[in-house]
């Protein structure tokens, strides 16, 4: 029998170790401010955000009924009260519900004087100014309590939370305004190499055009990030060290697109080496293999593979956490994995974690099933488009045959 394949470098590093070595370095944004929440949203708060209010700001109806006193019904047969009234929502009941007697109430509309339970209307008879109500009801029931939701001086939200439409919907209800961000990450990029000719441009023999850029302002622009594109670099270490020291200058974070492998004309490393420190450069991952991260000054820096599928595998398991943690989103969670059964044979060799391409898809018991996309060379940039996951494959993994179980990770709002 034919020992396994592996695809080992002891030089590389592990891919959680890479997380957990991205994170000691990373020093958040501090500045803050106060906006408008109508342009709050995806941004982080810099300060808790308290309720001036309770919420809800007094006892109402949870559904369209009739207000009453629970002492007034009975357990073992039907009483008939009078109606004397009727609450709105935002229009209360001026008078206060005796014995023996009830309020029409509607959702929303606060609980009558006097009353402390509702009976919906399907289960009510209602004839001119008297309705018959059914035995059995339990007390309070259908009435929402003052501050049920929020009571005034909770934290509402801690610092750190990102804002999407729910909080914004909750922060309006309370009646803020304006709430304290912390000021938008400026992220700085280009890509590097002779062959590439941005988007206008006239290809020549050998040249590609820069796909990369693109992507990277896509993934960045979807994070709301402040985005500084610089085009593209070429091959030559005076050019390459001239972009880096002035995108250290305007931004928090520089990202660069190739120049990272151990080619000849790959300057990165070692004018990083020269500008700052570079923590790592190789990874035990594909694909992705040579990823750098480190800083320049107080800036920064990843060094993303050339290979536009790798650029976005890379993006996706290392800077976007980052980019998020930067922006002050100190429990932001990680992208979740769950498991799927495999409906095609995978080819790889022990040595890496893999990321490969995969289209979810449920079978007829509602299992959830996953093949993949096809040929996973890095340079296949439609197996991005067409992919809805990744399957991840650890480290020690080899061949993985139909039947198997996996481990997906979905792309949705990603990609």
């Amino acid at each position: 029998m034919t020992a396994p394949q592996h695809d080992y470098d002891p030089n590389s590093m592990p891919v959680d170790a890479a997380r957990t070595r991205i994170r000691e370095f990373l020093t958040p944004v501090t500045t803050v401010e106060r906006v408008h929440i109508r342009a709050a949203l995806d941004r982080t708060l810099a300060e808790d955000v308290i309720s001036p209010i309770d919420v809800p700001g007094h006892d109402n109806s949870a559904m369209d009924g009739y207000a009453l006193r629970h002492a007034d019904l009975r357990e073992d047969a039907d009483v008939t009260l009078k109606i004397v009234g009727t609450a709105f929502a935002g229009r209360p009941f001026a008078g206060t519900v005796r014995a023996g007697e009830a309020a029409r109430i509607f959702t929303g509309g606060v609980m009558p004087d006097g009353t402390d339970t509702v009976i919906m209307q399907e289960r009510a008879k209602a004839e001119g100014d008297r309705v018959t109500l059914g035995a059995g009801a339990k007390a309070g029931q259908n009435r929402r309590h003052r501050g049920e939701d929020l009571q005034e001086g909770q934290v509402v939200f801690a610092r750190g939370q990102a804002l999407g439409a729910a909080e914004l919907g909750m922060l309006a209800s309370l009646g803020i305004i304006e709430v304290g961000v912390f000021r938008r990450l400026r992220v700085a990029f280009f890509s590097t190499g002779d062959e590439l000719v941005s988007l206008g441009g006239t290809l020549g023999p050998g040249q590609i055009y820069d796909s990369n850029r693109y992507t990277i302002h896509a993934l960045l622009s979807r994070m709301h990030c402040e985005v500084l594109d610089m085009g593209v670099i070429r091959d030559d270490p005076a050019d390459v060290e001239a972009a880096f020291v002035e995108a250290a200058k305007i931004a928090d974070v520089v990202i660069t697109s190739g120049g990272v492998s151990v080619g000849d004309a790959d300057y990165v490393k070692q004018i990083l080496d020269r500008l700052g420190k570079v923590h790592f450069w190789k990874l035990a991952m594909k694909p992705g293999r040579p990823l750098a991260f480190g800083k320049i000054g107080s800036t920064h820096f990843f060094g993303l593979p050339g290979n536009p599928v790798a650029v976005m595998v890379t993006f996706q398991q290392f800077v976007r956490d980052a980019l998020l943690y930067l922006m002050g989103q100190s429990g932001a969670k990680p992208v979740p994995t769950f498991a799927a059964r495999l409906t095609a044979p995978v080819k790889k060799a022990p040595g890496r974690t893999e990321f490969q391409r995969g289209i979810l898809s449920r079978d007829d018991d509602g299992e959830w099933t996953v093949k993949p996309t096809g040929n996973q060379s890095s340079s296949i940039l439609s197996s991005m488009s067409l992919a809805d996951c990744f399957i991840v494959l650890p480290e020690a993994q080899g061949n993985v045959e139909p039947g198997a179980s996996v481990q997906v990770q979905l792309l949705h709002g990603f990609g």
